[in-house]
């Protein structure tokens, strides 16, 4: 039996809360995945309706105790409207100035994983060393290390550099992905982190690499590249039902 605990209250609109669940659920499944790192990274969705208002993670709690109506309503200029906890200060920083610069996507993810890192810290950047890989390469750009929180234009070089991708790896810092839907911005990382695991695995053999042909290569950026409508929606129901029979406490 699939449970479906949910608790919607007055204080949010039926938009809003639908949101709150999907956000929610992406912390919940970043936990899952281990691609946390203790209390720290940060996931974002534009609030519908309101106008330079995001949600966030309340800062200090980890993301397997997050839930729909824990997350703090903010605007760009880092107003908290909603919730009672503070923020990570270079969280709101960087999702605010991609939100503000990409109308077209609604869902921010920011991670620190441990292959991402080994990645973004290789000249070579992404290779095309396996098929996770060429999925996202069309979508991948690139931003050099910079802390957030004392170089006053670095968030507008981050969004520049983000450009209308949908992916960045962060040098020497983590990733980030994009998304017109939770399902998209999630897989969206999940490839291009399951790409870093594979790269790093393969690098450290020490052998001799196998890259596929160019026309290959450029046949599966073309795929992996945004169409119509958002990709994942197939994945994030199963991904849904895996959480709601481990803990739906998320959606409340």
């Amino acid at each position: 039996m699939i449970a479906t605990v949910e608790t919607h209250t007055s204080s949010f609109t039926a938009a809003e809360w639908k949101m709150r669940v999907e956000l929610a659920t992406l912390y919940r499944l970043f936990a899952h995945y281990g691609w946390t790192d203790l209390i720290y990274t940060h996931l974002t969705a534009r609030v519908p309706g309101e106008e330079g208002c995001y949600l966030i993670n309340p800062y200090g709690l980890m993301f397997d105790e997050i839930t729909a109506s824990s997350l703090l309503k903010v605007d760009y200029d880092g107003r908290v409207h909603s919730g009672a906890h503070p923020y990570n200060e270079a969280g709101h920083l960087i999702h605010s100035a991609v939100l503000k610069a990409r109308p077209d996507i609604d869902f921010v993810l920011h991670s620190h994983t441990r292959a991402g890192i080994a990645v973004s810290a290789m000249a070579c950047g992404l290779l095309p060393l396996s098929q996770h890989a060429m999925g996202v390469l069309g979508q991948v750009a690139y931003h050099p290390y910079q802390d957030v929180t004392s170089a006053a234009d670095e968030c507008a070089k981050l969004a520049g550099d983000l450009g209308d991708k949908c992916l960045m790896i962060l040098h020497n810092h983590g990733l980030l992905a994009c998304g017109r839907s939770a399902a998209e911005a999630f897989c969206y990382h999940y490839d291009l982190e399951m790409a870093c695991k594979v790269q790093v695995d393969v690098l450290r053999s020490g052998t001799e690499t196998l890259q596929p042909p160019a026309p290959v290569v450029e046949g599966l950026k073309a795929w992996g590249d945004p169409g119509p409508e958002p990709k994942g929606a197939m994945e994030w129901a199963a991904l849904v039902r895996l959480l709601e029979r481990k803990d739906p406490s998320f959606k409340t």
